[in-house]
């Protein structure tokens, strides 16, 4: 369990840098934008594409592996919905925060997460998180958005929107040339693929620190009881069922660790931005995705070792 958590300390550590960068003014609140922009529009895809080209897909059995990414993620959307009577009726939960809170239940920080598989487990670790995402973040785009659409007083967003919304994603295109080439075995000029690994260089430490300067300590200062069930439910909630699911399907070895990190991260402060315009609590996602980060760093060790110690996880 020590070596887990010494070997995702210099991760949080950049984290902790993007931070104390922004709040000391050192780089501009307004400024961090751009950075957000390139990690999500042209590092981090790259990133996926070249793990993907690199990879060699005969050695991961996808079937299990994919089929435990779905079951866990329906499992997770039916449990967080069936906690809405019980938070109406005794908690006078709103609306607008219940689909906060099954947003920072659902939702996962890819960037966390492949950062720490890389540095426990490197290349083989980061295509089963390039196949992870291809397959939990279009999931999540549409069921996050109708969820918000349904407990928001706004009006709902067409099909036609919400499929272009997940279209237009570029983790979802990075992913999908990955593939692409893999699969059909193209051969990329290495001029190309010299330029695709120094973009994707820059994605890791630029993602963390964006990270970083995006977390609230104001919003994190003032708790609440829907901000404890979306801890419970990302952090402990998540990996038991991803555990599960993985026994059942018969995962083990490094699928099962790269299940359980994909499982412990954090959810994505992206989710921050469609509450603000879908009518959900973006005052309250700021302050769980906060806490959720923070308490990751002592959860996601904890989580492995036990992984490891009783479930066949590397």
């Amino acid at each position: 369990m020590l070596t887990v958590f010494e070997s995702i300390l210099p991760i949080f550590a950049i984290v902790m840098l993007g931070f104390a960068l922004r709040k000391s003014n050192f780089v501009p609140a307004d400024h961090w934008r751009v950075v957000e922009e390139l990690c999500f529009w042209i590092f981090f895809p790259t990133l996926l594409a070249e793990t993907l080209i690199k990879a060699d897909l005969a050695t991961i059995a996808l079937g299990p592996y994919v089929f435990t990414l779905l079951a866990m993620l329906a499992t997770m959307a039916v449990l967080t919905l069936l906690t809405w009577p019980f938070l109406d009726r005794f908690w006078r939960t709103k609306r607008g925060q219940f689909s906060t809170i099954f947003q920072t239940t659902t939702r996962w920080h890819g960037f966390i997460a492949l950062a720490i598989v890389l540095k426990l487990y490197g290349g083989d670790g980061a295509a089963l998180i390039a196949v992870a995402i291809a397959v939990m973040v279009p999931t999540l785009q549409v069921s996050n958005i109708f969820v918000l659409a349904t407990f928001s007083s706004n009006a709902r967003p067409p099909i036609g929107q919400i499929l272009k919304t997940v279209l237009k994603n570029p983790l979802i295109w990075g992913v999908s040339i990955g593939l692409l080439v893999n699969l059909t075995g193209t051969v990329v000029w290495e001029p190309v693929m010299t330029m695709v690994d120094l973009l994707g260089r820059s994605a890791l430490a630029m993602s963390l620190l964006a990270l970083g300067a995006g977390l609230s300590l104001k919003a994190a200062l003032r708790p609440s009881k829907e901000l404890l069930v979306g801890l419970v439910g990302k952090l402990l909630l998540t990996p038991v069922v991803m555990a599960f699911w993985a026994v059942w399907f018969g995962v083990s070895g490094l699928s099962l660790s790269v299940l359980l990190v994909c499982a412990s991260v954090p959810t994505a402060m992206n989710g921050y931005l469609l509450a603000k315009k879908m009518g959900g609590d973006a005052d309250l996602y700021a302050a769980t995705s906060t806490v959720q980060t923070v308490v990751s760093f002592f959860s996601i060790p904890l989580i492995l070792w036990l992984g490891k110690s009783y479930f066949g996880a590397l």
